[in-house]
C-alpha cells in the first residue's frame, strides 16, 4: 500500500469512529430517558392511591347506640315501680285421702268369727257370751276393727276344746294352746274385751275349736 492510500484511510477511520461514538451516546441517552419514565410510573403505581385521597375523618364514624336489643329503653321510674317477687308461697291444700278398700255391709256377719266378752257356767256347761260381726274398714294406725252386729248370744264350749291364744291372754303374738278353764279364768278377770276368735262347732252345736285372731283394746 502506498503512502497516499494510508493518508486517505486515516481521516475516514476517524469519521467512522466519531459516528459510532455519537450513536452509542445517543442510545445511552435514550435508554436513560426511558428508564426515568418507567420509574415515575412505577412510583405512582407503588403508592396505590392518588395523593389527593384523604383518610376518613374520625367524626364521620357511626355512633354506637345504647338501645337494648328489644328496641325499648327501660325508664328508671318503670324499673322502680316493679315490686319484688314474694319469697314465700301459700301452703298447698292437703289432698284428700285415697279411697280405701270396700268395706263389708253393716248388716254382714262372718259365719265363723265371734267377739268373746264373758262366759257363764249356767246349765252345768261353760258357754261363751259372744257377739257376731264382720271386719270393718281400717282406722288410724292401720288397725282393722271387728264390727259387731246384733245382741249378745251364748255358745257352749267343750271342756276339751282345742284353743289357741296370744296377747293379751298369753305373752307374744303367736297362738299357743290353752285349756277351756284357762280361757274362762282369764275372761272372769278381764270381761268385755271383745277378743276376736275363729271358731268351729261340732254336730251338737258346741265349740270344739277356737283360735284367737286379733286383739283390739
Amino acid at each position: 500500500m502506498d503512502g497516499r492510500g494510508t493518508a486517505v484511510q486515516g481521516p475516514r477511520r476517524l469519521r467512522r469512529n466519531a459516528a459510532c461514538a455519537a450513536l452509542v451516546l445517543c442510545g445511552a441517552l435514550a435508554l436513560t430517558a426511558c428508564n426515568g419514565d418507567d420509574g415515575s410510573d412505577a412510583g405512582a403505581g407503588a403508592g396505590g392511591a392518588s395523593p389527593s385521597a384523604s383518610p376518613v375523618s374520625p367524626s364521620a364514624a357511626p355512633a354506637t347506640s345504647a338501645t337494648p336489643a328489644g328496641g325499648a329503653t327501660p325508664s328508671a321510674s318503670a324499673a322502680s315501680s316493679k315490686k319484688p317477687a314474694p319469697t314465700a308461697t301459700a301452703p298447698a291444700k292437703p289432698k284428700p285421702p285415697a279411697p280405701g278398700p270396700a268395706c263389708a255391709s253393716k248388716d254382714g256377719v262372718s259365719p265363723d268369727e265371734i267377739a268373746v266378752y264373758r262366759y257363764t257356767p249356767e246349765g252345768g256347761q261353760y258357754s261363751l257370751i259372744v257377739k257376731h260381726g264382720h271386719w270393718g274398714c281400717p282406722v288410724a294406725g292401720g288397725v282393722t276393727p271387728f264390727v259387731t252386729v246384733g245382741e249378745e248370744t251364748y255358745i257352749p264350749i267343750a271342756e276339751d276344746a282345742k284353743i289357741g291364744a296370744h296377747a293379751p291372754i298369753l305373752s307374744g303374738s303367736a297362738n299357743k294352746p290353752i285349756t277351756t278353764h284357762e280361757l274362762t279364768s282369764w275372761l272372769e278377770t278381764h270381761p268385755n274385751k271383745g277378743l276376736v276368735f275363729h271358731y268351729n262347732v261340732n254336730k251338737a252345736g258346741v265349740i270344739d275349736t277356737l283360735g284367737q285372731e286379733e286383739y283390739l283394746s
